[in-house]
C-alpha cells in the first residue's frame, strides 16, 4: 500500500509541482478551493481558513485510505503595502490562510501522523529572516510559521513525527499575480511602496520554477532524517548566512536597498 500524502494549495504554483512529484510514490490527496481531479491526484474542496472544511477533508482520506504519512503545507497568498496603511483585516485574512490555516490542518492531522509516524513539511519563505518592507504581514507570518516549525518539531519527535519548513526564494508562480496590493499613501512614501512591490516582483518573475521548489520538497519527503529548516538555492542559503552573522542593523540596511 502506498503512503499518503496531503497537499494544501495543491492545485497551483508549488503546491500543484509538489503534487506531481509525490504521485508515483504516494497516493496524493490535494486541498485547495479551485482545484481539480488530475491523474494520480484526488482533489478535495477545502478552504484551510474553515476547521469544518478541513475535519471533512481529512476524514475523506481517512476514510479512503485508512492513514495520513506526509502533510505539506502550501496554500498561501501574499499582501503588500505600507504598514501605515494597510487594514488590519488583511493583516489578520494573510496570518489566518498562511499561518493559522497551516497551523489547523496540522493540528486536525497529527494524531494520524503520531500513527503513521509521518511527516509534516511548510512552505515558509526567506522572507521570514529578510523582513521586507512594505510586505511586514507577509515577512511575519512566515516568521511565525518558522518558530512554530522548530517548536512543534520537539514536541513530536517523541512520536516519530518529523517537521519541518522549506524556505524559497524568489520563485516564477502565480502567487506574484494574485498579491494583494495596496499602494495607498505611495505619494506620501515617494514612491517606494510601488517601486519595492515592483522590485519584488519583477525579481519573483526571473525566479526558479515552482517545479524546483517541488522536486525538493519531494527529495525531502523521502528522507530518512531531516533538517527542521531548508533553504533553497545556494545564492539564497548564503544570503541566509550572511544575515544570521550580520548585525541587524547592517543586514537591515542591505534589504532597505533593495526594497526600502
Amino acid at each position: 500500500m502506498k503512503k499518503v500524502a496531503i497537499v494544501t494549495g495543491g492545485s497551483s504554483g508549488i503546491g500543484k509541482c509538489t503534487a506531481e512529484r509525490l504521485k508515483d510514490d504516494y497516493t496524493v490527496y490535494e486541498f485547495s478551493r479551485s482545484g481539480k481531479e488530475r491523474e494520480n491526484i484526488r482533489h478535495l474542496d477545502c478552504d484551510v481558513t474553515k476547521t469544518e472544511d478541513i475535519i471533512k477533508a481529512v476524514n475523506k482520506v481517512i476514510a479512503d485510505t485508512g492513514r495520513v504519512d506526509l502533510v505539506v503545507n502550501c496554500a498561501g497568498f501574499g499582501i503588500s503595502g505600507a504598514i501605515e496603511y494597510t487594514d488590519l483585516d488583511d493583516a489578520k485574512r494573510q496570518f489566518d490562510v498562511n499561518f493559522f490555516g497551516l497551523a489547523e490542518v496540522n493540528r486536525i492531522c497529527i494524531p494520524h501522523l503520531k500513527k503513521s509516524k509521518g511527516r509534516i513539511i511548510s512552505i515558509s519563505s526567506v522572507a521570514a529572516l529578510a523582513a521586507i518592507p512594505f510586505q511586514a504581514y507577509y515577512s511575519a507570518c512566515k516568521a511565525a510559521v518558522n518558530s512554530y516549525t522548530l517548536a512543534l518539531a520537539n514536541e513530536l519527535k517523541p512520536f516519530g513525527v518529523s517537521v519541518c519548513a522549506i524556505m524559497p526564494g524568489d520563485t516564477s508562480t502565480g502567487f506574484t499575480k494574485a498579491r494583494n496590493k495596496n499602494i495607498k499613501g505611495d505619494g506620501e512614501y515617494g514612491g517606494r511602496i510601488s517601486k519595492s512591490v515592483e522590485k519584488m516582483e519583477n525579481d519573483e518573475r526571473k525566479g526558479v520554477d515552482a517545479d524546483v521548489v517541488g522536486r525538493l520538497i519531494c527529495a525531502v519527503a523521502k528522507k530518512k532524517k531531516i533538517k527542521p529548516i531548508y533553504t533553497v538555492g545556494w545564492d539564497y542559503k548564503l544570503i541566509i548566512c550572511l544575515l544570521k552573522i550580520l548585525p541587524y542593523s547592517l543586514s537591515n540596511y542591505l534589504i532597505a536597498k533593495l526594497y526600502g
